[in-house]
């Protein structure tokens, strides 16, 4: 059998998990309900007011909440019951669109009400995208996790391609109130798999993080990871420009096409096709391109787009043109997306997507209402230009900014022992201050800094908030390595967080060591002086 054969049989082989299946069949429903609250949502603002900002509003408000709420979401998806924070986003999301169902069946919709419960619903997306993305490992066996993701992917855009074409013929021929009505039915579905699914309870864990402190370790280990800021990067500047062709279709679709309702959930549909279509080639051109390359690839198409786009063409050549866009979408968000799930290892792999998410979505967010602003005062033309320009230019700028490799062995080595204590500490006692001394070839002094230095990375992204080298002014061979972290439970943690990357580089720090025993290494906790 051929090796694409292979692939293919590989790719599919989540599916034969009955878990997984059920839940990923679940989340097309739910997602093609989203797509169709958001199609509707879109253009019932055409309906109430004509104004290019406003229109641009309805994506800002959808993406904002994402935005402000990404990290925090993330972190009650590390510490939470994920299933039960699931379902309780479900009956929120449900309850937003019922209050839209009835406003609009009713006539009191206006365009405040339908921002703020944009809003609202853009809350429920941002506290769940990081719990759904993290339930994936438990779904799976661990060799068929990449493929998971990938179906994961194609499971939105399968919903993209049929969630906003339904939209448009649900909308023209029923109404607004009918069709948010329809995505209140397929939150049924979803609510239904999920309490189908029985999570197998947690065993307790005396070092399971809170709140403060789990946000306080996402943040500290997005701070210190340079492979998450270039995919933070890259992925702001490619969303940033690409947005004005999302903020602005409603319009293009009604100004510029002279197409209805039903014409511009048909272009949404194109996108979701071009998007699976993207999916399906994307092996062949990951054995063309690098990561680098695809995302300069996607940039070039979605800018070819948008010029073609403003010159107003005939409606196919339109929903050809969108076609290719949705192509050029998911070879963008798969490229940046699966870079950043290479990097990350799984303790914090949740806040560090949402982290990404927030990323991602002010991009989206700060670009709608920035290309809102610019079609208001220009036209819709012109700002689909400058968007266009502005993508080639920056994905030329950008592609010199490689992307991380992401072929590090993220899994814990748990190789440190257990530190040596007179009596058993407090898990909340801190500061604690990690004292280690190497005893090295002066001659060898700047290689050994260098090596250390990058293991200083590894420790502050595991949980050191400040780090430091100093050496011995009556001995120059002594060097001492010194780190804090914030808690003795939060170093208990630091010990199981230390990855099998991290163990080589601490090995190769240790091969500058002369000494006849392994480096000495203090724990010194901080004293409360006003006791006793």
């Amino acid at each position: 059998m051929s090796r694409a054969g292979e692939t293919s049989a590989g790719g599919l082989a989540p599916l034969r998990q009955t878990l997984f299946a059920v839940l990923w069949a679940a989340t097309i429903i739910g997602n093609t309900g989203s797509f169709i609250r958001d199609v509707a949502s879109a253009w019932l603002m055409t309906d109430l007011s004509p104004s290019p900002a406003a229109v641009a509003l309805v994506q800002a408000a959808a993406t904002l909440p994402i935005f402000l709420l990404a990290i925090p979401a993330g972190v009650l998806a590390d510490i939470l019951d994920r299933r039960k924070l699931l379902i309780a986003i479900q009956f929120l999301l449900a309850g937003v669109s019922i209050c839209l169902m009835l406003l609009s069946a009713t006539g009191l919709q206006s365009v405040a009400s339908l921002v703020a419960l944009t809003f609202l619903g853009g809350m429920g997306a941002a506290l769940m995208a990081p719990a759904w993305q993290a339930i994936v490992p438990e779904l799976v066996d661990r060799k068929d996790l990449k493929s998971a993701v990938a179906l994961n992917s194609l499971g939105i855009n399968i919903a993209r391609a049929i969630g906003p074409a339904l939209a448009g013929l649900i909308l023209a021929s029923l109404g607004a109130a009918f069709t948010y009505g329809v995505d209140v039915v397929s939150y049924a579905f979803v609510i239904a798999a999920l309490l189908w699914w029985r999570r197998p309870v947690a065993a307790h864990d005396e070092l399971a993080e809170r709140f403060p402190g789990a946000f306080r370790a996402g943040l500290r280990y997005a701070r210190a990871s340079r492979e998450l800021h270039v995919v933070l990067l890259r992925a702001f500047l490619f969303f940033a420009l690409a947005s004005s062709v999302w903020a602005l279709l409603p319009l293009v679709a009604r100004q510029l096409l002279g197409g209805g309702a039903g014409f511009y959930g048909i272009l949404l549909g194109a996108v979701g096709l071009g998007a699976i279509g993207g999916a399906l080639v994307m092996p062949r051109l990951r054995a063309r391109l690098s990561a680098d390359g695809l995302l300069l690839l996607s940039a070039l198409l979605a800018a070819l787009v948008m010029v073609v786009l403003a010159c107003a063409p005939p409606q196919w050549v339109a929903l050809a043109a969108l076609l290719v866009l949705g192509a050029a979408w998911i070879t963008a968000l798969t490229t940046l997306s699966g870079v950043a799930q290479s990097i990350l290892p799984n303790w914090v792999r949740g806040r560090s997507l949402a982290v990404y998410l927030t990323v991602f979505n002010g991009a989206m967010t700060a670009g709608s209402l920035a290309w809102g602003a610019i079609a208001q005062w220009s036209g819709v033309p012109f700002a689909l230009l400058a968007g266009a320009g502005g993508l080639v230019l920056v994905g030329l700028l950008a592609h010199r900014v490689k992307l991380p490799r992401g072929e590090a062995d993220l899994v814990p080595s748990n190789h440190w022992p257990e530190p040596l204590t007179a009596e058993p500490v407090e898990h909340d006692r801190g500061p604690v201050l990690i004292l280690i001394e190497y005893r090295i070839d002066p001659a060898e002094r700047a290689a050994f800094a260098a090596a250390l230095s990058r293991l200083s990375t590894a420790r502050r992204r595991d949980g050191a908030y400040a780090w430091g080298l100093t050496e011995d002014a009556a001995d120059p061979g002594v060097m001492l390595e010194w780190f804090q972290v914030e808690s003795w439970a939060e170093h208990l943690r630091q010990h199981r967080r230390v990855s099998r990357a991290d163990a080589d580089i601490q090995q190769e720090v240790l091969r500058f060591h002369i000494g006849e025993r392994p480096p000495l290494v203090r724990h010194l906790l901080a004293v409360d002086q006003g006791a006793g």
